[in-house]
């Protein structure tokens, strides 16, 4: 296993493991936060996110959740680099810039800025809502059950253009990582069938752009309508 690896087609192979278990952990996070969308009062958002927050599984799914990105953005690096060693050159002076910029060629850029997102966001919500807390996070009472008032914390950022502006980007960036990590994972873990890697294709780019218009679409919400 250990062989399995450190070799360039193991770190692959893992890699795509933890990316699609993280696409679907995306999945659940975008659902969360368009119920930011749903109800103004922020009722059903705290409510949501109480559940989140109180449930067994997903609190066993926390660690699992860190680790896999841990694992990913570790093997990312290691395949970049091997990568390096067996291509030093730059790409030829011919190259266009819609290609030198394609997904493909750039998936450890895109990752790095990803990452760049995701740190700003644990550190604005996750280390508020689990560590330090925040004076806006009052405890509120929704169905006759108190809790974190998370919306109150949520809603305040996105009413920041700064923020807003950040997030949209942070969202566009994590489609276009998706939209080809997706089927390159499958690509990986085997199934290199021409017709159902061209199927692949389509469904990355489906999601990419529910992602990304997803994500997008949440603070651009806030700063539209407050």
């Amino acid at each position: 296993m250990s062989s399995f690896l450190s070799a360039s087609i193991g770190r692959k192979f893992l890699m795509s493991l933890t990316g699609l278990f993280l696409v679907s952990f995306l999945c659940i996070h975008l659902t969360l936060n368009l119920f930011l969308t749903f109800d103004d009062s922020g009722d059903l958002f705290n409510q949501a996110a109480h559940f989140m927050a109180t449930n067994p599984f997903i609190r066993v799914m926390e660690p699992l959740l860190a680790l896999g990105f841990v694992i990913h953005i570790i093997w990312s690096g290691l395949i970049t680099l091997d990568n390096m060693r067996a291509r030093p050159q730059k790409y030829a002076y011919g190259d266009s810039l819609l290609s030198w910029w394609a997904p493909s060629k750039n998936m450890f850029i895109l990752g790095a800025l990803v990452l760049t997102f995701l740190v700003i966001h644990i550190m604005n919500f996750w280390v508020k809502m689990k560590l330090t807390g925040d004076p806006l996070l009052t405890n509120v009472t929704v169905g006759g059950v108190e809790m974190h008032n998370a919306y109150a914390l949520v809603s305040a950022l996105f009413r920041n253009p700064l923020y807003d502006l950040i997030y949209v980007l942070g969202g566009i960036l994590v489609g276009l990582h998706i939209s080809h990590g997706f089927w390159s994972a499958f690509q990986t873990i085997g199934l290199s069938n021409q017709i159902w890697i061209s199927r692949l294709k389509t469904v990355a780019v489906t999601i990419g752009v529910v992602f990304g218009v997803g994500f997008s679409y949440i603070p651009l919400y806030f700063l539209i309508k407050f």
